[in-house]
């Protein structure tokens, strides 16, 4: 979690020097075009690794098959490298009509924007490649039960484009900051060099695919479903790229940075737990220990609802004093201002069912069964795209800003797709320790309660005040008020944390 909320730190940093830099067009083409790169990334390298890899090559460890376990990771290196290649040179060649047909239509009748989207699509094409080999280390080194390092490789790639907007923009502009995503991936992948060669692995061939491999076909076989599930979510990003393209300039960088912030607090809160989870999930399962695997998930779930409820009743009523204080300064006006406060808000309101959604579906994916998630995932994500057409139109109509519809679209299709998922986990594992969830979770709402009241409070009487008063006031007496509903509620959680706290402190 450490490693985690110093990445977002620096990736907070990053976006307010962006923010700063750039007007708010040219980021709507970079943004636009950022999202091929990350597209290919999610595909072909999280779909492998995520899913599929991680669990097959924790299986080998687990049982004492360490040559095995490299051999698949050097097959599966070698398939990424190549897969990733081949779909970048194709995109690269293509880029035009992807642009036009595809990914920003609205950008098509502006020349400027719509050749700066290609050129920048273009040169951040090269990450993928990198990204892909930098995720699947990332794997193999959570497999080990190291986390810090890997989760330190967000902030090298947030550190390649904070020199990109500081030195290469000086001179390139935006295109800089392109090639600063290209930097950061490269950081990416080196930083984590050092640690997986401390772990000695047992390489005796660097260039075979290993197809006659029955490890890499099982791979490939499972990654298949998790590629269709990630699709469907990709396409879901490139229609809100569509729409909000043929919306007011800056719609779409409004959706990104608000999505950003709220992505900020739900990696803290669950995808720390769920990477943490994931190798002792399978490892359970490898060896067949269902109770224990049960246990941990409920533990999980509790912990992460301590933290995602109070953060996202926090953000969707602090959302104006904190965007202002962060990023409206420099080229971001307080109509940039409006747009990201308003994304964010609809945002937030879905950040609970995305961190359930976060350690549920690492909770399938250790009992290598990448098929029901896609299942889920895939309808709710189709109405996800249905949503976002709806509720766009809907809040056209009444005259708000309607990209404010589609980060609804999200949240409520997300919401679903995690109680469709914990509805079948629960049948999976024969309960999740239903009665303490939900006795957990009316203890955290009633804190919540509290603490939302102390807010609303709050914002009455900063309302004409400095920014960085509301938002940093109001994060502390928030906090403050949450914390003391803890103690008055009894939730048992908070004393796993403190334990854990002590237990970290040297001399304890």
């Amino acid at each position: 979690m450490v490693a985690i909320v110093f990445g977002q730190v620096m990736s907070l940093l990053r976006s307010m020097l962006v923010a700063r830099a750039f007007p708010i067009g040219e980021l709507d083409a970079f943004y636009a075009a950022n999202r091929v790169s990350e597209t290919l990334f999610t595909l072909i390298a999280a779909g492998v690794l995520g899913s599929a890899f991680l669990p097959t090559f924790t299986g080998f460890l687990v049982k004492g098959e360490k040559p095995a376990a490299w051999k698949l990771a050097v097959s599966i290196a070698n398939l990424v490298t190549l897969s990733l290649s081949l779909l970048a040179v194709i995109s690269a060649i293509f880029a035009p009509q992807i642009a036009r047909y595809l990914l920003a239509p609205g950008l098509f009748y502006n020349f400027t924007l719509y050749h700066l989207t290609i050129d920048l699509l273009r040169i951040q094409l090269i990450s993928s490649v990198l990204f892909g080999l930098g995720g699947l280390v990332v794997s193999i080194l959570n497999a080990h039960q190291v986390f810090f390092i890997p989760q330190l490789t967000a902030s090298m790639y947030q550190l390649g484009q904070i020199f990109g907007v500081l030195v290469l923009s000086r001179w390139l502009g935006i295109y800089g900051l392109a090639w600063g995503v290209v930097l950061g991936s490269g950081f990416y992948l080196a930083i984590q060099i050092p640690t997986l060669l401390k772990l000695k692995p047992l390489i005796t061939e660097y260039w075979s695919l290993g197809l006659e491999n029955p490890a890499v076909r099982q791979v490939i076989v499972l990654m298949g479903p998790r590629v269709l599930g990630a699709g469907v979510v990709q396409l879901n990003f490139w229609v809100n790229a569509s729409l909000a393209s043929q919306m007011t300039t800056g719609s779409y960088t409004g959706l990104v940075y608000g999505f950003a912030l709220m992505l900020m607090a739900q990696a803290a809160i669950a995808q720390s737990v769920a990477i943490a989870v994931m190798p002792t999930f399978s490892a359970q399962f490898a060896l067949g220990k269902v109770d224990e695997m049960r246990q941990a998930l409920a533990s999980a779930l509790r912990g992460m609802l301590l933290f995602a409820v109070p953060a996202s009743l926090g953000l969707m009523l602090l959302r104006q004093p904190i965007v202002a204080m962060l990023y409206q300064r420099g080229e971001f006006t307080v109509d940039s201002t409006e747009m990201v406060a308003w994304a964010l808000l609809w945002y937030a309101a879905g950040m609970v069912g995305h961190s359930v959604m976060e350690v549920l579906t690492r909770a399938f994916y250790a009992q290598q069964d990448t098929k029901t998630p896609v299942l889920i995932g895939t309808v709710a994500m189709g109405l996800n795209v249905a949503f976002s057409f709806t509720f766009s139109a809907w809040f056209r109509q009444m005259e708000w800003m309607p990209h404010g519809g589609l980060a609804l679209a999200n949240s409520l299709a997300t919401a679903l797709e995690a109680a469709a998922l914990f509805i079948v986990m629960r049948r999976k594992l024969d309960g999740i320790e239903g009665r303490a969830l939900f006795d957990g979770g009316l203890r955290i709402g009633a804190a919540a309660l509290g603490m939302g009241l102390a807010l609303l409070a709050w914002i009455h009487v900063t309302a004409e005040s400095n920014p960085w008063l509301g938002g940093l006031g109001g994060v502390a007496v928030g906090g403050l008020v949450y914390a003391l509903g803890v103690v008055i509620f009894k939730i048992p959680e908070i004393r796993s944390v403190m334990m854990l706290i002590k237990r970290k402190i040297p001399g304890r």
